[in-house]
């Protein structure tokens, strides 16, 4: 796609979104007469923080499908899965990324629940790994073994597991843990319908366990895991 197409379509989102946000602002919405009050009905009011989390995160994600900023798929998921919230963290929310799991968080419960789930996980990967489809899709992959599955993970599991997990359970509850499951879903379209089917339940058992040790760091060791484990897998190095 064309940047000059991506450019558009940004902006048609863009006002998209900010027409309702402005038309809802209290000084145009006081000063409205009674038939466009009439039209617009009931005043929103937003929460400012989750309009951005929410924005941002699904911004990047279809940023990082279609604009590449280094030729490592891994750099790329780093700088738009992770700096980038960060810094909105930092410099936009003032806050501290502890409040967002980027920290150790419960390290004795999160050692132990990787553990066992390390251990559970494992027979079903060996399984569905050596299907067709998940030996076409990731044998090329076993070269990217360790560290661009590390880089590229890092990135994913801070966006949807302390990014989106903290903010959305903090603001809605333990039904958050569903909502930051169903991007996460979403974007596995590409990928074998054997994974994607999964991630729904797989997000939510990910975003669990980032609130429980209060980290993203404990989902990530485990989704590093099941990354790598299926990838040698499908690429026949362990039968």
């Amino acid at each position: 796609m064309a940047r000059s197409e991506l450019r558009a379509i940004f902006l048609c989102g863009t006002l998209a979104a900010v027409l309702p946000c402005a038309l809802q602002a209290q000084n145009f919405y006081l000063g409205a007469g009674e038939p466009m009050k009439s039209l617009l009905g009931e005043r929103l009011r937003f929460d400012w923080k989750i309009v951005l989390v929410t924005v941002v995160s699904t911004t990047v994600v279809l940023a990082d499908y279609y604009i590449k900023l280094t030729p490592n798929e891994g750099w790329d998921k780093t700088l738009y899965f992770l700096l980038l919230p960060l810094l909105v963290i930092l410099f936009i929310f003032r806050e501290d990324p502890r409040e967002y799991g980027f920290t150790l968080g419960d390290w004795r419960a999160g050692l132990m629940i990787t553990l066992l789930a390390i251990l559970l996980i494992a027979p079903v990967l060996w399984w569905a790994g050596r299907g067709a489809a998940m030996s076409t899709f990731y044998a090329a992959d076993l070269g990217g073994l360790p560290w661009n599955t590390f880089l590229d993970l890092l990135g994913w599991e801070f966006l949807f597991r302390g990014w989106l997990t903290f903010a959305y359970v903090r603001k809605f509850g333990p039904e958050g843990l569903w909502l930051q499951a169903v991007p996460f879903a979403v974007a596995h379209l590409t990928k074998p319908a054997v994974e994607t089917l999964s991630t729904i339940f797989g997000g939510f058992a990910f975003g669990w366990v980032a609130w429980r040790t209060r980290s993203f760091l404990y989902p990530f060791l485990i989704h590093w895991f099941v990354a790598s484990f299926t990838i040698l897998v499908a690429a026949g190095r362990l039968g």
